[in-house]
């Protein structure tokens, strides 16, 4: 089922417009699948003909000191400050738009290390596709932005605890858990205030791994692989 869906989307995403670069969105709250998802259908599309360029949101992150200005538990805190999106849009989004120089980057930060990276510049070829992975993709100053998204859609009981299950350092699996309140919180502000699942081109219930389902979208699906 899974690789069923994931096919089904390769197909689409590959026949999108080839005069310019197609940006792709691939959404959901932390835990919900996003970089395997992207990764997987980012090699499926390639396989098809068309240069991928793969990229991630985890690469655009802010300074700790402006992360955390609201305080170290602040869900306000998590939903405006994590991200640049001014550098995100300057490195990566803008280049690849229509009129953008085509000279990109993928990162330009290194949130481990809690420092700005200088990423390698990079010449856009051309039919390109950017499969970009990340949360808040929806948000104002980003929906705008990509040909095509998709929203991966995960209730909190399976997000949380798929988060954790990373390892050492990676929080409470009880979505309830003081630890979780400023993440949990401060993605029901994005998820209330965005409606995401309303915007994106394609909706995905993938809490079952195994089993992700196309929960909307399907006529769009339907409209871009001639089937109903």
């Amino acid at each position: 089922m899974r690789i069923a869906l994931l096919e089904s989307l390769a197909d689409i995403v590959a026949t999108l417009r080839s005069d310019a670069t197609v940006r792709v969105a691939i959404d959901g709250v932390d835990g919900a699948g996003k970089t395997f998802f992207a990764d997987e259908l980012a090699t499926l599309v390639q396989s098809r003909g068309r240069p991928v360029i793969r990229a991630s949101a985890d690469h655009f992150h802010n300074p700790r000191e402006l992360r955390y200005r609201r305080g170290r538990s602040s869900p306000e805190g998590y939903y405006h400050d994590t991200y640049n999106y001014t550098e995100l849009y300057k490195k990566l989004l803008a280049p690849l738009g229509s009129g953008g120089s085509g000279i990109f980057q993928r990162a330009a930060f290194d949130v481990g290390a809690d420092k700005v990276v200088f990423a390698a510049e990079e010449l856009v070829l051309p039919n390109s596709i950017l499969i970009f992975d990340g949360m808040f993709l929806h948000r104002p100053e980003l929906r705008v932005v990509w040909d095509f998204s998709l929203f991966l859609t995960v209730p909190f009981s399976v997000s949380v605890p798929r988060g954790a299950s990373r390892g050492p350092g990676w929080g409470s699996p009880d979505p309830a858990a003081e630890s979780n309140r400023r993440y949990v919180d401060g993605q029901k502000l994005y998820l209330n205030e965005c409606r995401p699942e309303s915007l994106a081109t394609v909706v995905v219930d993938n809490s079952d791994l195994a089993v992700p389902l196309i929960v909307a979208g399907r006529e769009v699906m339907g409209r871009y692989s001639g089937r109903a």
